[in-house]
C-alpha cells in the first residue's frame, strides 16, 4: 500500500499539524506527473495578508462603479476591480457563462483592449490600498482562459502600467502570450509558447516556456516572490527554471526546474492586471476565473 492511500485511510484525532502547510495534488496518469492544485495557502499564514477576487460581480469602467449607488448598472459592478483599456465598455465585461469567472472582450477594432485590475481610485479599496511591494514577499495567482487563439496579446501577472509592451514598465514580473508581434513590437523567437517576462531596473528578461497555448485550455499561472526578493513560476501546478539571460526580444527557452529570477529591484509596488489587446480588426476575448494575493503583514 502506497504511503498516499495509507493517510488516505488514516484518522487522526485532535488538530493535524504541518510545519510549512499542506497542498492539493493530482496526477496525470499518461505521465505520472504531478501537478500543485492548491490555491493561495488551505491553511492561512496569520504573518501573511491574503486577497481573493471570485468575481462575484463583473468588474466595470471606473465611471460606471463611481456613479452614485441608485443607478442600476453601478450597483451589478465588483467593487474592488474595475475594467479598462482602449475602447473599453462596462457591456464588454461580462460573466463567463460555461466557465467560471468573467470574460473581457475588445470593442472589435485593430489595438482595442479589455483589461482588468483593482478599482484605483485612491482608498477604493484594498487590492489597491495595501502595496504589493517586492519586499513584501508577494505571492500572485490566476486561473485564465482563451476561447479562441487569433491575433491577440494577452498578459497577466505583476506591472507598474497597464500597458502589455515589454519596454514600458523597468520593473515586471508577468506572464505573456503573443499571437505575433505586430501591435507590441516585441519579438518572440516562437509565437505559439506561454512566455514569463521580468525586468529589474531596466534590464529585462524572457522566459520561454514549453507550453503550447491552446483555445478552451485553463492555465493556472503563479508568481511567487521571496524574502530575498526572488521569483519563482509555476504553471498549472509545475514549476518552471526562470532564465537569468538579458534581452528585450526572443526569449530562452527554460525548462521545469527550481531556478528563480535574480533580485528583483528593492521597494517596488506592483499592480495586478489581466488583459488582452487584439492584434488585428476582430474582437478577442480572455476569461478570468479568480485572482489572489497574500504578502507579508509587515515587510
Amino acid at each position: 500500500m502506497t504511503k498516499e492511500n495509507i493517510m488516505a485511510k488514516t484518522s487522526f484525532q485532535g488538530p493535524v499539524r504541518s510545519k510549512n502547510n499542506y497542498k492539493l495534488y493530482s496526477t496525470t496518469a499518461s505521465t505520472g506527473v504531478e501537478h500543485d492544485r492548491t490555491i493561495s495557502d488551505p491553511a492561512m499564514d496569520a504573518r501573511r495578508f491574503y486577497l481573493e477576487e471570485w468575481f462575484l460581480q463583473r468588474p466595470g469602467l471606473n465611471a460606471n462603479i463611481d456613479q452614485v449607488s441608485t443607478v442600476e448598472v453601478q450597483r451589478a459592478l465588483n467593487r474592488n476591480w474595475e475594467a479598462l483599456g482602449t475602447n473599453m465598455t462596462t457591456a464588454l465585461c461580462t460573466f463567463a457563462g460555461t466557465s467560471g469567472g468573467v470574460k473581457a472582450t475588445t470593442a472589435g477594432a485593430d489595438q482595442d483592449q479589455a483589461i482588468i485590475t483593482p478599482h484605483l481610485d485612491t482608498a477604493a479599496t484594498a487590492w489597491a490600498g495595501c502595496l504589493w511591494g517586492t519586499e513584501n514577499s508577494v505571492h500572485w495567482e490566476t486561473s485564465i482562459q482563451l476561447p479562441a487563439i487569433d491575433n491577440q496579446n494577452v498578459w497577466a501577472g505583476l506591472k507598474l502600467t497597464n500597458a502589455p509592451e515589454l519596454a514600458t514598465d523597468a520593473d515586471q514580473a508577468y506572464f505573456q502570450f503573443l499571437t505575433d508581434a505586430d501591435n507590441s513590437g516585441q519579438a518572440f523567437t516562437d509565437f505559439t509558447k506561454l512566455h514569463f517576462v521580468h525586468s529589474i531596473n531596466g534590464t529585462d528578461f524572457i522566459s520561454q516556456l514549453p507550453i503550447t497555448v491552446a483555445a478552451d485550455t485553463i492555465y493556472h499561472l503563479k508568481i511567487e516572490i521571496d524574502s530575498d526578493r526572488k521569483a519563482a513560476i509555476f504553471v498549472n501546478g509545475i514549476q518552471y527554471n526562470v532564465s537569468s539571460t538579458s534581452g528585450s526580444t526572443g526569449g530562452t527557452a527554460v525548462t521545469t526546474g527550481t531556478t528563480k529570477s535574480g533580485a528583483l529591484k528593492n521597494d517596488v509596488d506592483f499592480i495586478p492586471y489581466n488583459g488582452i489587446e487584439a492584434n488585428a480588426g476582430a474582437a478577442e476575448a480572455l476569461i478570468t476565473h479568480y485572482i489572489c494575493m497574500s504578502r507579508n503583514v509587515f515587510e
